[in-house]
């Protein structure tokens, strides 16, 4: 059975002072990274840069993005990684998932 993929995206703020850190970082992303979110069902993953704003959009194969998502947050290699990324970025919309620093969007318009 091949399940339609869920479309998500997700924005969030990159720090001026470290915009050049983050897109180095992004331009050798670790194979361990890209292996878990492979295996946890996401697929066609980009994020834009837009002025200060990052924006994430990624397809979802899966059948329970919850449990993937925490599969991924539990990875020591991803968690190492946002060591490194996480201090790049900064919230800037509402707090759709308290704490967390990339919040989803909804979509309003899609083209099949």
């Amino acid at each position: 059975m091949t399940l339609r993929p869920e479309r998500r995206a997700l924005v969030v703020g990159v720090r001026p002072e470290k915009r050049e850190e983050y897109l180095t970082l992004h331009r050798a992303v670790w194979p361990s990274v890209e292996r878990k979110l492979t295996e946890c069902n996401v697929r066609n993953y980009s994020i834009f840069l837009f002025g200060d704003t990052l924006f994430a959009y990624y397809e979802y194969i899966g059948e329970d993005h919850e449990a993937d998502m925490r599969r991924i947050a539990e990875d020591p290699a991803t968690q190492e990684w946002w060591t490194h990324t996480d201090p790049c970025q900064v919230r800037i919309a509402e707090e759709r998932v308290p704490g967390a620093l990339w919040q989803p969007i909804d979509e309003v318009w899609h083209l099949a």
